[in-house]
């Protein structure tokens, strides 16, 4: 959306193929945003000003076909259509990490076993938590690092946005809920922005939120429906029982089913995350190895939305400077060779 905002803003004739009904892809199920607890809608609506009536706009629609000939790329979409462009700029974004592959974490197991996507969609538009037997839960505990960090699962980075997410769902519990007991069961506490650490001390000073250092082992229901968690506090060297009424499991980013699709439409280069492959992870981070085709967001790898929204306007600068014929090419084919 940013990107296409730019470009129209510049004269450029821009369409834009999304797969849903609404633009905003995840943006939409956020309720509140770190460090500063905006409303997510805020954003949202900041965007959608940027989409003027000349943008082309394709909902409900996926790309079936996409062949660069001549310098220019025919699109076939899901609908028939057909569409001719100059340049792509690849936003598919990104997945998240499928909880049940974890079965020791119990989700899609026990009944009070949720992930962070889910929470939030509670949380959205003043929502209210609940657990299965339909009462507000009396201790809620947070796994970090579900899906990323893991070498079991395949995904050695780090999704940079758990911890901070985290602390933002537990701060916001506890606004609602203040005698709640929170427990947050971290690796290694990584707060990437500005605000970050801030928020993270005021979560424990202010809010009484618990941090406890240790990767979580076994979770299991217990008669009750509660859940049963083990992990080894880390800090102190012991192991450590505790039952909670809902476990949250903070999940991280993956490659999107459409950024392997596209990639693989155009022969994109992928990283060993599984990610696409800029060009030069310093100076061209939205550039492709194929020319006129270029990266926005988090189709290269895990974004907040912040970064997320610069990344898109510098995509859109790219885009410019290669259709006015700005010797990018010739810049990346001496990179790449």
């Amino acid at each position: 959306m940013e990107s296409a905002a730019y470009l129209n803003a510049m004269g450029y004739d821009v369409s834009i193929i999304e797969k849903e009904s609404k633009l905003g892809g995840h943006l939409l199920n956020w309720e509140r945003l770190f460090p500063t607890k905006r409303l997510g809608s805020e954003v949202l609506s900041f965007l959608n000003k940027g989409i003027s009536k000349n943008v082309h706009q394709f909902m409900n629609t996926d790309v079936a076909g996409i062949i660069r000939k001549n310098k220019q790329f025919d699109i076939t979409l899901s609908n028939g259509k057909k569409l001719e462009a100059d340049s792509v700029i690849i936003a598919t974004g990104y997945d998240l990490f499928n909880a049940s592959k974890k079965e020791e974490y119990g989700y899609g197991i026990y009944n009070n076993v949720i992930t962070s996507a889910e929470l939030e969609k509670m949380l959205l538009n003043g929502g209210r938590l609940k657990i299965s037997t339909g009462n507000t839960p009396k201790r809620v505990g947070f796994i970090h690092c579900v899906g990323s960090r893991d070498e079991k699962v395949g995904n050695l980075y780090c999704s940079k946005v758990c911890c901070v997410t985290a602390v933002k769902q537990s701060t916001e519990l506890k606004e609602r809920y203040p005698d709640i007991e929170i427990f947050c069961f971290y690796m290694d506490m990584r707060m990437y922005g500005r605000g970050f650490e801030e928020l993270y001390k005021e979560s424990q000073e202010k809010y009484g939120v618990q941090f406890i250092r240790g990767r979580l082992s076994e979770a299991c229901e217990n008669k009750d429906g509660t859940i049963l968690v083990k992990v080894e506090d880390t800090l102190i060297g012991r192991p450590l029982k505790m039952s909670v009424d809902l476990l949250v499991l903070m999940v991280g980013f993956v490659p999107s089913e459409g950024t392997q699709k596209i990639a693989g439409m155009l022969d994109l280069e992928f990283d060993n995350d599984g990610f696409i492959k800029a060009a030069d992870e310093h100076t061209m981070t939205n550039v492709s190895n194929v020319p006129g085709v270029f990266l926005a967001g988090t189709c290269t790898g895990p974004r907040t939305i912040t970064n997320t929204l610069t990344d898109a306007r510098a995509a859109a600068a790219k885009v410019a400077s290669f259709l006015e014929g700005y010797d990018i090419e010739e810049r990346l084919s001496k990179i790449i060779s």
